[in-house]
């Protein structure tokens, strides 16, 4: 429905040539720079180079919190929130105590489901948590926007150690943090911490650094010194999952894991993950984490019980992983089942939304259906919105009968400052919100279905004012040709050994070319064979049918085609100009 405009990124050349003479391949070297890397050092992934904990706000506090616990055998319980971060940062948490000296029988978790407690720690799940007889709650990947939660659970006497990395809410105007005993999170007012793109995961990694540094200090380390690296490769699934921006600290943390990955010496259920999504470890890629082993553990968050993930985590048992693992893969299975009804279900809703205005489509886009899966909404949100280019939110009806959103963005328009615009302009209609730039959710204040639309209207209203043509306009950013000598199996190597992802995008080139023949396969990808400069190329456009003029403007990433031992390269078809 909405092509992209295709923009060639820029190269700055003096940059390009310093990374060259530092010994990075030419093309390589021109790819990092146009997404500003300036130096060969920001490249250095060693675990020496990762920012140091000191710069987080209540690092000391939460430290200390942690190791008087573990000194007086305190009974820890950690609140986990049901997406893959939140179920990679409870098992790192988990794992991290214990070799930090905590009992096994000091530690428990408790996660919500989805359908029954909402989001964060609300006063039901300290509840549920009560029944562990905790002295300390440790949130991770949410507790920031919980001022109800904890003030429930200190009024019932439990210290709370809140780490997250959300924004905080926001009340009359105001930035408010809840009153917990510590707060851990690079994105609350003062934290000076350089990267505020930590995910979930990476401030639990970060929260347990600074916890062996105060257990050192005190003398009560356990002896020999843990090593907590062997937790990396949770926080890359977490990070890469979370779709967080991969600043250079945050592709340190995922480079580590990579490499644990693919020597074969990451978690048990981390391992068995790659097996029952029939990925090679030895060949990890952040591709894998976020499209293969996320949306498995994500699966139980959005279908069952996100205790099935956060178990495939922390279990030591390979056996055991592995049964996990195939259970989350048959999860995930039916996910794609119910989620591809329900785009079918969506995308009528949105052409009978555009023919009922004459063909135009609004700023942003708010959908529902009677059908839809609360459990899926926020994947569909994205595919809808990946097709329209505007902001998008997919409505389902809860357990408790309150309308509940997931929202996706595009950049320039922050979806959850958005939201609350909204909320401050029509006071009576969201009863509670949350999120960052590019997601957040809301629950309308009721289950009457006038309240998608009404909400629809604010929502277009907020993107009419923040939004001109050109923001509305999908634009994908390209690195121009790819010399046809550079299109080798050794080039897709040296591309498929680097971390790319979100903010740090994996390349895409673009060019001119013939086409030679194309046919459909598998009813709905279209096969091609390619002309460049004299030479034949194999390419494919997943999940795209219709035919191509005989000369065409594509843009594409270089993949490697295995066939029967035999390594080929493949363009992979993004766009065409």
């Amino acid at each position: 429905m909405n092509s992209p405009k295709l923009v060639e990124r820029e190269v700055p050349p003096r940059t390009a040539w310093a990374l060259e003479q530092a010994g990075i391949a030419p093309l390589l070297a021109r790819l990092l720079a146009a997404r500003g890397v300036r130096e060969a050092a920001e490249l250095d992934d060693n675990l020496a180079q990762l920012l140091p904990p000191a710069g987080l706000k209540g690092l000391p506090e939460a430290s200390a919190l942690l190791a008087d616990a573990i000194q007086r055998h305190e009974r820890i319980v950690i609140v986990a929130d049901y997406d893959c971060d939140g179920a990679t940062a409870c098992a790192v948490m988990l794992r991290g105590l214990g070799l930090l000296g905590a009992q096994p029988d000091q530690l428990g978790y408790v996660v919500p489901d989805r359908a029954v407690h909402g989001y964060g720690l609300t006063p039901t799940i300290v509840d549920l948590a009560l029944e562990q007889k905790p002295e300390l709650l440790v949130t991770v990947d949410n507790g920031i926007a919980s001022l109800a939660g904890v003030a429930h659970a200190r009024a019932v006497g439990l210290k709370v150690l809140v780490t997250d990395h959300h924004l905080p809410a926001v009340v009359d105007g105001a930035v408010v943090v809840p009153e917990a005993d510590a707060i851990v999170n690079p994105n609350q007012p003062g934290c000076t911490f350089p990267s505020k793109s930590l995910a979930g995961v990476g401030v639990a990694f970060y929260t347990l650094l600074g916890l062996r540094a105060e257990l050192r200090t005190r003398g009560l380390l356990p002896q020999p010194e843990p090593r907590l690296d062997g937790l990396l490769d949770l926080v890359a699934l977490g990070t890469v999952a979370d779709v967080v921006k991969l600043d250079a600290n945050n592709r340190r943390l995922v480079a580590q894991g990579l490499r644990r990955m693919r020597a074969g010496r990451a978690q048990p259920g981390v391992m068995a993950l790659f097996g029952a999504a029939k990925r090679d470890a030895s060949k990890a890629q952040g591709f894998d984490l976020g499209f293969a082993l996320g949306p498995r553990i994500n699966a139980a968050g959005r279908l069952a019980d996100m205790t099935l993930g956060i178990e495939t985590l922390t279990t030591d048992d390979p056996e055991r992983a592995l049964a996990l693992a195939t259970q989350l893969d048959a999860i995930n299975r039916e996910r794609r089942e119910i989620e591809s009804g329900m785009r079918e279900m969506a995308e009528a809703r949105l052409d009978a939304l555009v023919e009922a205005l004459s063909g135009a489509l609004p700023p942003a886009v708010a959908l529902f259906d009677a059908e839809f899966h609360e459990g899926v909404v926020g994947i569909v949100a994205s595919r809808i919105k990946d097709r329209v280019h505007r902001p998008t939110f997919v409505f389902a009806r809860g357990a408790d009968g309150h309308l509940k959103g997931s929202g996706r963005s595009i950049p320039g328009f922050h979806l959850r400052d958005a939201l609350d615009l909204v909320s401050k302009r029509e006071p009576e209609l969201l009863a509670k919100f949350g999120g960052h730039a590019m997601a957040a959710g809301a629950t309308l204040a009721g289950g009457d279905v006038e309240l998608v639309q009404r909400f629809a209207l604010a929502l277009a209203r907020v993107a009419e004012e923040w939004l001109d043509e050109q923001d509305l306009t999908r634009t994908l950013r390209h690195d121009g040709k790819l010399p046809p000598e550079a299109a080798t199996p050794e080039t897709a190597r040296l591309l498929d050994g680097q971390v790319w992802g979100q903010g740090f995008e994996a390349p895409v080139f673009c060019d001119r070319f013939e086409l030679v023949s194309q046919r459909l396969v598998g009813e709905k990808h279209l096969k091609l064979r390619l002309r460049q400069g004299g030479r034949l190329i194999d390419g494919i456009w997943f999940n795209h049918i219709d035919m191509l003029p005989e000369q065409a403007t594509l843009a594409y990433r270089l993949s490697l085609d295995e066939w029967q031992g035999q390594q080929r390269v493949q363009y992979v078809i993004e766009a065409a100009g």
